[in-house]
C-alpha cells in the first residue's frame, strides 16, 4: 500500500487528521471539496471501497481495480469551487491532480460535479483533461 506521507491532498493537514477519518467512516466529508480531497487520497492509497462508497449510484462503476501499472499520485490543488458547502445540495470542484507515469510528470485537470443526499456528499462525474507538466 502506498505511504500517506508521500502525497498531499492540499489541505495543509496531515493525512491522519484530514482524510483518514473519512476513509474509516469516523466522519463524513462536510463539503464537496473535503470529499474531493478525501477521494484523491483514496486514489493514492488504492482504496477502491471508499471511492465506490462515495460515488453517486447513477454513475458509479460496478468495480474499480488498481491492478497493473498505476500513476503515482503526488499532490492536489483545488482551482475553484462552486457551491458544495455544508448547507448546499450540489456543488462543483475544479482541481489539478499531479502524478508521475512513465518517468514524466503529468497534471490531470477535472471539473467535477457532486450531490448531497441523506446528509452525505457523493461524486457524480467530471470533465477531465491531462497534460504534461
Amino acid at each position: 500500500m502506498p505511504n500517506p506521507s508521500l502525497f498531499r491532498c492540499g489541505s495543509g493537514v496531515v493525512y491522519l487528521q484530514c482524510c483518514a477519518p473519512f476513509h474509516t467512516g469516523d466522519k463524513l466529508a462536510p463539503t464537496a471539496e473535503a470529499l474531493m480531497r478525501s477521494r484523491f487520497s483514496a486514489y493514492c492509497l488504492h482504496n477502491a471501497a471508499y471511492l465506490l462508497a462515495t460515488w453517486d449510484a447513477r454513475t458509479r462503476p460496478m468495480t474499480l481495480s488498481f491492478a497493473g501499472d498505476q500513476p503515482c499520485w503526488q499532490s492536489l490543488d483545488i482551482v475553484r469551487t462552486q457551491q458544495g458547502r455544508t448547507k448546499d445540495s450540489k456543488g462543483k470542484v475544479e482541481f489539478n491532480a499531479f502524478y508521475t507515469e512513465g518517468g514524466q510528470r503529468w497534471c490531470l485537470n477535472e471539473r467535477s460535479r457532486f450531490v448531497k443526499a441523506g446528509g452525505r456528499w457523493f461524486y457524480v462525474d467530471g470533465v477531465v483533461s491531462c497534460f504534461l507538466k
